[in-house]
């Protein structure tokens, strides 16, 4: 049961939307999105990085 809370919390937090009022949104809440917002910003680092990696590697294969 508490898992589908926390489960349900967080497809909402998900859904954040950019530039929403927040006015209504508790500190608590806030810091969860930000926690939220801050590991997608680190998952799409890592995914530049795994592809800039692969192009490196095919600009260094093409190149000899």
């Amino acid at each position: 049961m508490i898992g589908d809370e926390a489960e349900s919390r967080s497809r909402a937090l998900i859904r954040h939307e950019i530039g929403a009022d927040l006015s209504a949104v508790s500190v608590d809440e806030l810091q969860e999105r930000i926690q939220l917002l801050a590991a997608e910003i680190e998952r799409l680092h890592e995914e530049i990085r795994r592809k800039e990696a692969s192009r490196n590697a095919a600009a260094a294969f093409f190149k000899t």
